[in-house]
Formats: structure tokens, sequence, C-alpha cells
């Protein structure tokens, strides 16, 4: 789907021509030196048109990544909004309350900080908690009950919004491993207004468990984005290259007269519309999109706010030690399962070498368990330690992980110093080197050393949201100043109701990025930012009318 036809949307105030916008800073500049600059820019920008081939457009709400989360935020930002039911009785008694106060408003409407007080779950972002509490009533607790919610589309309230994506909606769930189950529930899975077993069957795909497969929900992502009638916001096979501001730190006066001076003088919007003019260019968004015969056709965006939507498969974790760049070490089940799919470890006496204590581990172990290639399992931790996640586990709901961690512990080489055949743990070991012949360096806790020939080695030790496309990778709005984004140690720093930035205004993130890993949770994110813009948008069409009656116009 071409970017530059497929931009304008009915009522959108968008400028498509073909012109880059070379920003200039402000900030700080005496008035005559801003006049200087002035004609600097004008004679750029002349420049631009007669060369550039890229495409501009105005768009008030960019959303890069187009998995479960920007999927989620294009729903709610369409205009569907969620209700409390007429018959609906939530089992929190006080909470419940709090809902009938205000029963005729939608929930995008209501104080989201006072119906998420006092609420506790498994997520630190207490919208994330209200919302799945609503979808989900005491899911934690084991109960199945229904949504107390239901959702109408109200076109009125659509705000304008384009989410960009690598490849189809889903995101980093069309490439996941297709053998595993999911570790959450298949309706955990779900989005709104969508139940997955109702899609399920109407495509008569039989769900044999609660626990579906990759496929399967990558599948429904990308079903819901038509089902829901969202295709027209979203662009696939579009790679984003620079997120930037425009104007850094100006007043408010500055802004309005260089974003006036741009678009009256050098881009002659003569007739653009009052909504139009109120958008502020906050943001350049500048990428390519890949065209079927493999072209790439650049784009820039001006957005007036950027929601970050693009989760953490970007970059798998690395050791960081000699070797780990060999060929035959790998850092996903991806290319591990291609190699056992090309028959390249049939009949391999070398053991593979699976490094990580998680669940992507877990599931390596798994897959080449099944497949018959013994295995050497190395992570740092003790088998007893209470973090490890297979204690969080159920064993009738999670046998096969149960199962891992039995092999974990009973065959373990410090129960026996000798290799088992199909599988040996090292607990509390770690990699020192890869070798190029092939062989790995382990050392124990105490300091001493084993050398093993493998086959192949896979590391699966977690993996981090690649935000190369931000001013210093993004490191500057995490929780932890200077240091890089990752979803447990470091997420994105957010006000806990509108998710916006707390250090970049206009900038939001949702998803893995703030720290939200389940689906389940990742919906409150789309609430948040939801209910943000709205207010500001209710708050602009009021100063539309407020300016229109008073006779002045819009500036």
């Amino acid at each position: 789907m071409p970017l530059l036809e497929e931009t304008t949307l009915t009522g959108d105030p968008l400028l498509t021509v073909p012109v880059v916008v070379i920003a200039l800073n402000y900030h700080g500049t005496q008035l005559a030196e801003r006049n200087e600059m002035k004609k600097i820019f004008s004679l750029r920008l002349q420049k631009s048109l007669q060369l550039s081939k890229a495409v501009l457009a105005l768009q008030q709400t960019v959303v890069p990544g187009n998995g479960p989360s920007g999927i989620c935020l294009s729903y709610m930002l369409s205009g569907y909004r969620p209700y409390l039911s007429p018959e609906a009785v939530h089992p929190n008694p006080i909470l419940h309350s709090k809902l009938e106060e205000a029963r005729p408003l939608s929930i995008v409407d209501q104080d989201l900080e006072y119906l998420s007080e006092g609420l506790e779950g498994r997520s630190s972002n207490p919208v994330a908690v209200l919302f799945d509490t609503l979808l989900h009533p005491d899911a934690d607790f084991g109960y199945d009950y229904p949504p107390v919610l239901h959702w109408k589309l109200e076109q009125h309230h659509y705000i304008p919004h384009i989410v960009l994506g690598k490849g189809p909606p889903g995101g980093a769930w069309h490439t996941m491993e297709d053998s595993m189950l999911t570790i959450s529930f298949g309706d955990w899975m779900e989005l709104p207004g969508l139940k997955f077993k109702d899609w399920a069957a109407s495509k008569r795909r039989s769900i044999k468990s609660d626990r579906v497969m990759p496929e399967e929900i990558a599948c429904y992502y990308k079903q819901y984005v038509k089902v829901m009638g969202l295709q027209k916001n979203f662009r696939d096979n579009a790679y984003i290259t620079s997120v930037s501001r425009l104007y850094r730190e100006q007043d408010d006066e500055d802004e309005s007269q260089v974003s006036e001076d741009i678009s009256t003088q050098h881009l002659q919007m003569e007739k653009e519309d009052v909504q139009s003019s109120l958008i502020k260019r906050n943001w350049e968004v500048r990428g390519y999109q890949r065209t079927t015969d493999g072209s790439q056709v650049p784009f820039c965006l001006f957005a007036e706010n950027v929601a970050l939507a693009t989760g953490t498969f970007d970059s798998p974790g690395r050791l960081q030690v000699e070797g780990e760049e060999f060929p035959f070490v790998f850092h996903s089940m991806s290319d591990f399962g291609a190699a056992i799919s090309k028959g390249k470890l049939r009949g391999k006496v070398d053991p593979v070498l699976i490094v990580g204590a998680g669940l992507s581990a877990a599931d390596a172990v798994l897959c080449a368990y099944n497949n018959n290639i013994p295995v050497i399992h190395v992570f740092r931790r003790r088998v007893t330690d209470p973090s490890l996640i297979f204690k969080q586990l159920p064993k009738k709901l999670y046998p096969e992980y149960h199962k891992v961690y039995h092999m974990m512990c009973a065959q373990s080489h410090a129960v026996d110093s000798n290799l088992h055949s199909a599988y040996t743990s090292f607990p509390e070991h770690r990699v020192l080197s890869f070798k190029p012949d092939m062989k790995c360096v382990l050392q124990s806790a105490s300091g001493l050393k084993k050398i093993f020939k493998l086959s192949v080695a896979l590391v699966l030790i977690g993996s981090h949201p690649n935000l190369f496309f931000l001013k210093d990778h993004g490191q500057g709005i995490g929780h932890s100043p200077n240091q890089p984004i990752t979803c447990k140690g470091n997420p994105i720093e957010i006000d806990p109701y509108t998710y916006e930035c707390t250090k970049e205004a206009n900038l939001f993130a949702l998803g893995p990025l703030v720290g939200d890993n389940f689906v389940r949770f990742l919906k409150g994110g789309a609430l948040g930012i939801a209910r943000c813009l709205a207010t500001r948008q209710k708050k602009k069409h009021q100063l539309i009318v407020e300016r229109g009656s008073g006779g002045d116009g819009v500036p």
C-alpha cells in the first residue's frame, strides 16, 4: 500500500507534496538573527522543492510499530469507545460503585486515576491494571468472568493517525517459532471487540487448548485490522530511519509564528482548514517504504504526537564475549528452527549449546529434545532460585515447561559430572568465549573452566528494543538516564495515566517499552493515550469555537 496514495484520508488535515523540510532551531536566537535564518530557510526550502522526491504529510499522530500495541491504539483512536455494559456487575464492589457513578460516560471520558485507585495486578502501570480488570475481571484468581464493557464506534471521535510497520499488522508475531505455544491463554491475547475463539470458529480453525500457536495469533491480529476497518490507518513495509524534534524548547508564541511562516509562505496552504492550522509540527518522522519491486520510496511526516509501539524483539540480547560473531552462534529461535528444518543438525554427535533460563531457552530445549539433538544448557542462576519463571507457572497448565525444569534439576552437571546423552544442565555457569573450531569455554561460579565441542550455539537471554531512530537511541527517556531502554530494567518513564513520556512532551509509549510485556496489559496504554489525545482535541475544538465567535479567526 503506497504511503503517498493512502495517506490522505477523508477529513484528514494533510498536505501531500513532494518536499523535504529542513528544520531550524530558533531557540535562543535574537530577532535580527532569526530574520536572517528565515531567509536561509526559504532558500533551502525552494531548493528542496526542486530536488526532493520524498513524501511530506502532516499527521496528528504517528505510531511506529504495528504489533498488538499499535493495533489496539489505532482501534481506540479510530473512535471505538468502551462503555459499562447495561447488565454488568464487576466483582470488585468498590470499582463497580465508581463505574456506576458515571455509567452514561465512556471509560475514555472518565477519570482514570480515580478508577484505578486501590487496584492491584501484575502490571506496574495503574491504567493497565484497571483496563485488564474491566476486560478480564479477577482473571489472576482463576475466574473466567465476561468483560463488563461493550464497545461503540463513534466516528466523530476519530483522531487522525498513521501506524507504520515493517511487515503486516501483527508485528513480531509473524516471525515467532510456529512449533511453540503461547505462554498466555488465547483469550488473553485477543484485542477489544473481537473474541479470539469467535474468530477462530469463523475461520474453521480448531483450537485444541487454551494456549495457541503464534501463527494463529499473528493471523488473528492481521485479520483484526480488516474486520475492524482500520486498514486506512496502516502502512506496511515502512521503515523509520529517524524521529526528531522540529522545534525544541520554544515558547508557544515562537512556535505559532514559525508554524505560520512555514505553512503560509513556503508550503502555500492557502485554504488550509482550521483544524489543520492548529496541528503543531512537533516531530519529523523520516523513513522509506519498500515497494513490490524492491525499490525504496522515502517519506517525511510531520506529526504533533508520536506514540512508540515498537515492542522489544528488535535486538536480541548478546553475551558480549569473544567469538560471539561466529556463524555457528545463533541469537533467535527462528534461526535455530531453520537450521533444523534444513537438516543441518541431522545426525550430529556434538551437542547444541543453549544459553539462558527463560521461556525462550526452554522452548529451544524442547525443540532440540524433540528432534533428538543433544543439549548442553547453560545458565547463571541456581536451579533453586525463586525468581526462575518456571516457579511461577502452574504445572497443570504448563507441563512442557515443568518438564524442562525437572531436567534442569535432575540432569545437572553438578549431580553427575558426565554428560547425559540427551540433556545436561550447567547451573551457575557462564560462557567465556567461542572458538573458531566450534568449541566453547564455560566457567563455573568457582572459576573452574570447561571446554566443549558444539554443533551450534543458541543464545537466548532476552531481547531489547531498538530505538536507533531516536536521539541517543532513546537513552534519555528511560527511568535511568543515559542507560539503554529495556522492558524490565529501564523502561521508558511515562505519566502513569496519559502514557506521555515525562522527559519528552508529545512523545508517548506503550506495551513492552513501558514494562507491559503481556498483551492483556498493553491495552491500558492505548486507553491512556486515547484519553489524553481526545482531551487535547476537545480543547482545540473549544479554541476554534472561541476564536471563531470572536471574529478574529485562527492564526
